[in-house]
């Protein structure tokens, strides 16, 4: 079964080949709302949703599909409908931990070849915020890429660069303007035919004027900043993936002015690579970087290398992560016991 989709690359061919592909089509999620998607097939856009059997074998909300993910649907004769039967392994993922008190994760998108982490150069620029996001995307599999808006809104764009380039080590840092068209072309040149993008920031950042910019048209909604605080007006409500003039994919996303982590990977190591370099010259293995003799964290405070907000920050995310690994693993516990509970129901009505 031939495919076209944009960034159906040989690593779902392979998973292609293992499965049942009568009368189905191969399809990408392009919206998601509640348990309704829109799905791009080479048949056009189909509105889908999952199967009972799909639903019945999925355990919690990473196992539906998200905005990104390829799947395996079955178009509905004589409409523009389909039901989706199976998803393909995800080849990255940018991943939250869900809003409020439950521990679950979040799949904002999928499938993403680079993450764009925008952000502002006014009042709402926030360097913390930045840490924050970096981590998510190191965990993600994919190439994050810091992009700083609204360059015609400031006098000192450098002075922002240099404070990014401060603790993004290893991040290319474009800075542009949807006004005056600067950055621009140099975005287009990573999406290139194939790739997939996603834009991740909070609200207001200019993610949409942004993804108008690049597909010259204005398809996404935006609103102007306010002039009391410089923040921007949420405009974005949902995730949704377009594709570009350059034959590329771009992954819009809501605003996250909170981003919870999920992670499970060494990516606080990979964010904040200055702090545990200087960990390792400590004189004890064991070193917390806080009261001990003879810290290099501490001592590379004093002689002002990096911020002391900095190491507070690593703090604030190290507990947080730790936290997360710790709910995490009991619950998977729990739903482990939970499968086979139904899966041990299923068999029994069977005999």
């Amino acid at each position: 079964m031939k495919n076209q989709l944009v960034g159906f690359t040989e690593f779902f061919e392979q998973q292609l080949e293992q499965m049942e592909t009568t009368n189905k089509l191969v399809g990408r999620v392009m919206l998601e709302h509640k348990h309704s998607y829109r799905v791009m097939t080479e048949q056009g856009e189909l509105l889908a949703t999952v199967s009972g059997n799909f639903a019945y074998h999925s355990f919690s909300r990473k196992d539906f599909p998200a905005v990104g993910d390829f799947v395996l649907v079955e178009k509905m004769q004589g409409e523009e409908r389909a039901i989706i039967h199976a998803l393909f392994e995800r080849k990255s993922k940018f991943t939250r931990k869900m809003a409020g008190l439950e521990i679950d994760e979040q799949i904002v998108a999928a499938n993403v070849d680079v993450v764009f982490l925008v952000m502002s150069v006014n009042a709402d620029f926030n360097i913390r915020r930045l840490e924050r996001y970096l981590v998510a995307a190191w965990d993600s599999g994919a190439t994050p890429v810091i992009v700083l808006t609204k360059a015609d809104l400031c006098e000192d764009v450098e002075h922002y660069v240099q404070e990014v380039e401060a603790i993004a080590f290893g991040v290319e840092v474009m800075v542009v303007s949807a006004l005056t068209g600067r950055g621009i072309e140099q975005l287009q040149a990573i999406l290139t035919v194939g790739k997939t993008a996603a834009l991740l920031g909070s609200s207001g950042a200019g993610k949409s004027t942004l993804t108008n910019a690049l597909l010259n048209s204005e398809q996404m909604k935006v609103s102007h900043i306010r002039e009391d605080d410089a923040k921007g007006r949420h405009t974005t409500t949902h995730r949704e993936l377009v594709v570009l003039p350059t034959g590329a994919c771009l992954i819009d996303t809501p605003g996250m002015r909170e981003l919870q982590l999920w992670d499970q990977g060494d990516s606080l190591a990979s964010s904040f690579a200055d702090i545990e370099q200087l960990a390792e010259n400590c004189r004890f293995r064991d070193c917390t970087h806080k009261n001990e003799p003879h810290c290099s964290v501490q001592k590379a405070i004093q002689q002002g290398e990096i911020e002391h907000a900095r190491l507070t920050s690593y703090f604030k995310l190290q507990r947080e992560l730790a936290y997360i690994e710790k709910k995490t693993n009991t619950d998977a516990q729990l739903a482990e016991k939970r499968k086979w509970k139904q899966i041990s129901k299923s068999l029994k009505k069977k005999k």
